[in-house]
């Protein structure tokens, strides 16, 4: 887990994303927050988040942040019986999910915002759909099928290129045109990310 702060702060004043990515599936969650919450505060929003969803993990990977190293942080998963790992400077690679996520999170809401406007913070969910249910080499199947066993749900509309197939609602031809933009800043997000791991393999 890790967070992507210094955004532009929105109407309700938020002004990072916590991103939290499981190891096995690569499914992520983009939670939006202030930078200056209280543990108090996370730890409720983990509670909400994260464990109503997808129980209490195992372990835990993250920087060090200061949000992550306090006691009541420790004191917090050891009374769930989540075990904290964090990633060091010799070794930030351990948290190395985290970071690319971020990038690939930060493409697409960069384009959005400059394509239509408005607050990151109304791509988000969007965006966390986008990522989740795009297909991850890893693991051969996409995030979304990994963690729930079967293929999303989805206009087929969101993932066929052409013509717009939806006439209905303006609020789904509006997302309509949202989730094809994301969808283009991810897959170029991840060729990028993919030409440069293919690079550094040919250096070694």
């Amino acid at each position: 887990m890790d967070f992507v702060s210094g955004l532009p702060v929105t109407p309700i004043k938020k002004d990072s994303i916590w991103v939290i990515v499981d190891r096995l599936t690569k499914s992520a969650h983009f939670v939006p927050v202030r930078i200056d919450y209280l543990l108090q505060r996370l730890a409720r929003l983990y509670v909400a988040e994260i464990v109503r969803l997808h129980a209490v993990p195992v372990s835990i990977i993250s920087d060090r942040d200061l949000h992550f190293t306090s006691q009541f942080w420790k004191k917090l998963h050891e009374a769930l019986g989540t075990r904290l790992n964090f990633s060091t400077a010799f070794h930030p690679q351990t948290d190395g999910q985290s970071e690319r996520v971020i990038q690939v999170l930060e493409d697409m809401l960069r384009g959005c915002v400059i394509e239509f406007r408005g607050s990151w913070k109304d791509y988000l969910p969007l965006a966390e759909f986008a990522y989740n249910n795009s297909y991850q080499t890893s693991i051969g199947m996409a995030r979304y099928e990994a963690l729930y066993g079967r293929r999303c749900r989805t206009p087929t509309c969101w993932t066929e290129l052409g013509e717009r197939r939806v006439l209905g609602p303006e609020l789904v031809a509006g997302t309509e045109d949202k989730v094809k933009l994301i969808w283009d800043r991810l897959t170029e997000a991840s060729d990028r990310q993919k030409s440069y791991a293919d690079l550094k393999r040919r250096e070694i």
